[in-house]
């Protein structure tokens, strides 16, 4: 376990627990297992499947970040995370294993960043594609309360373009 990694995971989370190992872990075992480092930019792309604590130590350590469009937050509420390589097409998923036992906070964190990788993730391949890169998209200003948005978040209400704020969806029970 790299101890400068972990401390600089933990400063950006702002308290040491379990959930940040997991994260942690993940980190290593995709670096460990795909080769690659930091991401200066999108080269490296991760797919979390959950917004908990991990989440913050991915974000430190691979480089993969909600700003530059390489960290995609996939809602499945799963403990999973697939991470991409751009420039040769790798890629892995890796799902955290359900735990043996009881064990304290201190206690589990303790095993999850001692215990090795294939310990305490199952991994395959991610069934799904690697997402596309980041676009830029034109702003529209909102007609109904003035903020703008980019142009794929705008709907149409009474022929007036809306964000998603402003919005009023019209369903009938499906």
């Amino acid at each position: 376990m790299d101890r400068l990694l972990w401390q600089k995971a933990v400063e950006f989370h702002g308290h040491e627990c379990p959930g940040l190992a997991i994260g942690y872990k993940a980190c290593e075992a995709a670096m460990e297992k795909m080769g690659f480092t930091f991401s200066k930019d999108e080269e490296i792309v991760c797919v979390t499947e959950n917004d908990a604590c991990g989440v913050d130590a991915v974000q430190v350590i691979t480089g993969c970040t909600f700003g530059k469009g390489n960290l995609i937050y996939r809602p499945t509420g799963k403990m999973a995370f697939s991470f991409f390589n751009r420039s040769n097409g790798e890629k892995i998923r890796m799902i955290l294993k359900p735990f043996k036992g009881e064990m304290d906070r201190k206690e589990r964190q303790e095993y999850i960043l001692n215990a090795k990788v294939d310990e305490i993730f199952n991994f395959s391949k991610p069934k799904f594609d690697l997402p596309e890169k980041a676009r830029l998209f034109a702003t529209v200003v909102c007609e109904n309360c003035g903020e703008s948005a980019p142009e794929h978040k705008i709907r149409i209400n009474d022929g007036k373009k809306v964000c998603l704020d402003c919005f009023q969806e019209y369903t009938r029970g499906w």
